[in-house]
């Protein structure tokens, strides 16, 4: 089953991406154009959320900046349907212990979800963003993006990213960090160039410049130093070390940030650009960097080009899922019993349980993958594919369809623990709770439709009571299901849901 099949992307099809950074907040709006897409709007605005993270917390007042920007957003977006708005968190949100006091607010402001994206996640989209900005050849390049929070590396060769990681290396935290109070210092400026040089030594066996062909640098700190060096006669185009060399020893003339005066230097990167600065001359120097172009394109450009793949029928959430199956020798036939099973009751169930596409989605990829953990050890099978689907870098989803896949398989069998659901929205709670019913019922079958056709039995679904109606004498002939379906009246009774069975 595939819910709602949309038909392909037309020409001229408005998408939005917003790019909720650690320093800056980005978007983009978009028109598709005979497979590529031509900006309509694009807008940023320094927001530092990364600068409100304290002890793993946002501040309220970084909260309500971030808030603020997203209204400004919104008053954009009302041309563009919901489901062709995608919005990504990357470090700051990754590390905030908090981040549903951000994220749910800026769901009711913005009408669509906020995934916060992994490190690697991030890498690929800002590789997809980059790579459709430069020439379509084979030379293997270094895409490298310098963000508030994190740093991202790739190696890839035209649109394919073959090496992806992402340091805890950034503007905004090592300008806090290394910078107390602005103060620009030779010791300081030491302090964050030692920092970004210990970071990156553990990849410079991997990255370092036998890897690739070219560097390209995609941020607004790398094209703000491209920017300075140039218009300062430091450079004709890109960024050289030698040119480098010439803007540190311009900064530390200066002996704190609003004291920063260069040709070329927008006002809002005056507070990050020396620690910008270090961390690019210590990525040159550990990993053997002579040269280094820059690329308009980055992570919003990239989520729009990976949305404009969803909405193709061109997911690389299916790639993903398709290689962990065959990663881990999945049985295939079984899981498209669960699957087809899940189908069976997700359409009988979606009118009166107020379910979407995305909870569709779920089920499928969670039906799909559900015995990968057998590779592990049959007992608690279960818990085994939930850890890897909890843990494992999967390109194309985001934090949270990572644990909500986790959830399902995780509860698909045995006794719900009250603890799987806690700590959830209260809406995300509900959803799951009826996508865990569902997937627990197609499981339940899964072992009498290997060896017979089930027969048409009736569903129905109402509130939070689902009744499950079978022809005559065909529960008294398989007592195992029975006895499974009588254990699941108590089960799922656990998590709010009364199961009839006749």
């Amino acid at each position: 089953m595939d819910a709602e099949q949309q038909d392909p992307l037309p020409d001229g099809s408005l998408l939005a991406a917003i790019d909720l950074g650690s320093n800056s907040f980005h978007l983009i709006i978009a028109k598709t154009e005979h497979g590529e897409m031509r900006p309509v709007e694009v807008l940023a605005e320094k927001v530092q959320l990364g600068a409100g993270l304290i002890d793993d917390r946002l501040t309220q007042e970084a909260i309500d900046r971030g808030l603020d920007c997203l209204s400004r957003f919104a008053q954009l977006l009302g041309s563009v349907e919901p489901q062709r708005i995608r919005v990504v968190g990357t470090n700051a949100l990754r590390q905030a212990e908090n981040r549903l006091d951000f994220t749910l607010p800026a769901r009711e402001i913005l009408g669509t979800r906020v995934d916060v994206i992994y490190g690697r996640e991030e890498a690929r989209l800002v590789y997809l963003g980059v790579a459709h900005t430069l020439a379509d050849d084979a030379n293997s390049r270094l895409v490298i993006d310098i963000g508030g929070g994190s740093t991202e590396f790739i190696i890839g060769q035209r649109f394919e990213p073959q090496k992806l990681e992402s340091l805890q290396i950034g503007c905004v935290s090592f300008s806090s960090d290394c910078f107390a109070n602005g103060v620009i210092s030779a010791g300081n400026y030491q302090r964050a160039y030692n920092r970004a040089r210990l970071e990156t030594s553990q990849i410079r066996y991997r990255y370092g410049a036998e890897h690739w062909a070219e560097c390209v640098g995609s941020s607004g700190t790398l094209n703000a130093i491209e920017s300075i060096v140039v218009v300062n006669g430091w450079s004709e185009t890109g960024i050289t070390r030698k040119a480098l060399v010439k803007l540190e020893k311009k900064l530390l003339k200066f002996g704190h940030f609003d004291e920063i005066k260069l040709n070329g230097l927008n006002e809002s990167r005056r507070n990050v650009i020396v620690a910008g600065v270090a961390i690019t001359s210590a990525l040159f120097d550990i990993l053997g960097i002579e040269q280094m172009r820059t690329s308009k394109g980055a992570l919003r450009e990239g989520v729009i080009y990976d949305l404009m793949g969803r909405l193709s029928h061109e997911d690389v959430r299916e790639r993903t899922v398709n290689a962990l199956v065959q990663r881990y020798a999945a049985d295939e036939p079984t899981a498209a019993i669960v699957e087809r099973r899940c189908a069976t009751f997700f359409s009988a169930t979606r009118g009166s349980w107020e379910l979407e596409n995305e909870d569709w989605e779920l089920l499928h990829w969670a039906a799909r993958t559900h015995e990968i953990g057998m590779a592990i050890s049959h007992k608690h099978f279960n818990r085994h594919t939930a850890y890897l689907l909890r843990n494992a870098d999967l390109p194309g989803f985001s934090q949270e369809e990572q644990e909500q896949l986790a959830i399902l398989t995780e509860g698909l069998r045995g006794k719900i623990t009250p603890e799987l659901l806690v700590g959830l929205p209260k809406s995300t709670r509900g959803r799951l709770r009826y996508l865990l019913t569902i997937i627990r019922l197609a499981v339940c079958f899964k072992h009498v439709e290997t060896l017979e056709q089930l027969p048409e039995f009736g569903v129905q679904a109402e509130d939070d009571v689902l009744s499950l109606g079978f022809p005559e004498d065909w529960l008294e002939a398989h007592p195992l299901t029975h006895s499974e379906l009588m254990n699941q009246q108590e089960y799922l009774g656990r998590i709010g849901i009364e199961l009839n069975v006749s």
